[in-house]
Parts: C-alpha cells; structure tokens; sequence
C-alpha cells in the first residue's frame, strides 16, 4: 500500500491553531483526534508550512514515510502520549 502513495505530495488546509514544527523537512506522526481519542496512523516527513496569522491556521505539505500496522498505532500511543483516555484501541 505504501508504494503505492511514497511520492505522492499530500496536503492539509487550514486546521486550527497555529501548529509548529521543527524546520521542514521534518519527520512526524500521523495522528487523527476521532473525537477526543488519538489514532497514531504512522510517520510523514513535513515538507512545507504555511501559517495565517489573522485566522490562527496551519496548513502544509507531507508525504508519507510509513502506515503502522493496529499493534504499532497501539504502541505508538502508548509511548508517546500514554493517556489512557485518548487511546483509540481499547
């Protein structure tokens, strides 16, 4: 599946707030809030930002590094935010 998308530039428009990243390109997760739980979906590298400062929104540029299997969204979750309220998978 992933092959299918590795060059693939994908995009995202103006999520709220002011989201900061190191300087791109830079590693990240993937992660969706599916109503207030986390889905840690895998990695990207972040390509570009573009911040509205009058509207407070974030959009960029990424491209996918690698999707995670269940087991390793789970894991993810469990090392990088470990709140038992936000996870996803019960």
């Amino acid at each position: 599946m992933i092959e299918d998308v590795k060059d693939r530039v994908f995009e995202f428009t103006n999520k709220s707030g002011i989201r900061y990243y190191q300087i791109p390109p830079t590693r990240n997760f993937l992660i969706e809030n599916h109503d207030g739980k986390w889905i840690y979906w895998g990695l990207v590298h972040i390509l570009g930002l573009t911040h509205d400062y009058v509207n407070k929104t974030t959009s960029g540029t990424f491209k996918l590094i690698s999707i995670f299997s269940p087991d390793e969204m789970k894991m993810a979750h469990g090392m990088i935010d470990g709140n038992h309220e936000t996870q996803f998978f019960k």
